[in-house]
């Protein structure tokens, strides 16, 4: 998820002694999501011929790609597609890590259950043509209530030639206006009792759009376990950046 190798972070307390949530197989069936998701990706172009559909095209960059508090890279730039057909979208997006590239591809279904009212399900993967970070299969549930939603995901990291891992990401957005802020946190495990765990972060900002493109503004703080700083003694410390970016969507149909 680029999210990092610390993304996944994991305390020394045997899995096996953690209580899992109920699941029932969550490695498998992310890992089937994940294979999904890819396929339904690759067939897009079809999807979009098959029958009325938006596709979009978008790029971008940002001072400092920062992705669930994790900073992946200053000076990044970016460019993705997407294609919507009715609630279904697929879509690929792809950004510069400095050791190759991070490649991510997507697929869900969305509903608007009324005016104020969203349900949201899909996976999403996590793939590096370097060696900045190993691949991601992770499944991702939303609720919209007006100008706030909710996400909760899991999924599982590959680890490179280690013990794959599991993990979990709670987050919570707020919108209004342009006005955005976010409060995250990642889980070790698919444990309930280790949902704050590996760590949590805050981003506040703006958006806006002018002469055809997008720009925003925002302070994102992240807790010592995502970070990566460390203070004058050594120990770990929290962090505050400032990230500014810059993208434009083309509409392809």
């Amino acid at each position: 998820m680029a999210k990092g190798k610390d993304a996944s972070r994991h305390n020394e307390e045997p899995a096996a002694e953690r209580a899992p949530l109920t699941f029932g197989g969550s490695r498998e069936m992310i890992k089937y999501i994940g294979k999904a998701m890819i396929v339904l990706s690759l067939f897009a172009p079809l999807a979009a011929q098959a029958q009325e559909a938006e596709v979009s095209a978008n790029a971008g960059w940002v001072s400092q790609y920062y992705y669930r508090g994790l900073l992946q890279k200053t000076s990044s730039a970016s460019a993705g597609l997407d294609v919507a057909v009715g609630g279904l979208y697929l879509g690929t997006w792809a950004a510069d890590v400095g050791d190759g590239a991070e490649v991510d591809l997507y697929a869900g279904f969305g509903v608007d259950v009324n005016d104020m009212v969203s349900l949201s399900a899909g996976g999403t993967g996590y793939f590096y043509t370097g060696q900045f970070d190993d691949t991601y299969l992770e499944a991702n549930l939303g609720l919209g209530l007006g100008p706030i939603s909710f996400e909760y995901s899991f999924g599982t990291y590959e680890n490179f030639d280690e013990e794959s891992l599991d993990y979990s990401f709670i987050g919570v957005t707020a919108e209004h206006e342009g006005l955005f802020a976010t409060v995250g946190a990642f889980g070790t495990d698919l444990a309930l009792e280790d949902v704050f765990d590996a760590g949590q972060y805050l981003e506040a900002g703006y958006g806006f759009s002018a002469a055809d493109l997008d720009f925003s503004i925002s302070g994102i703080w992240n807790d010592s376990q995502l970070s990566g700083e460390v203070d004058e003694i050594g120990e770990d410390t929290n962090e505050l950046t400032l990230v500014f970016g810059v993208s434009k969507t083309f509409e392809l149909n």
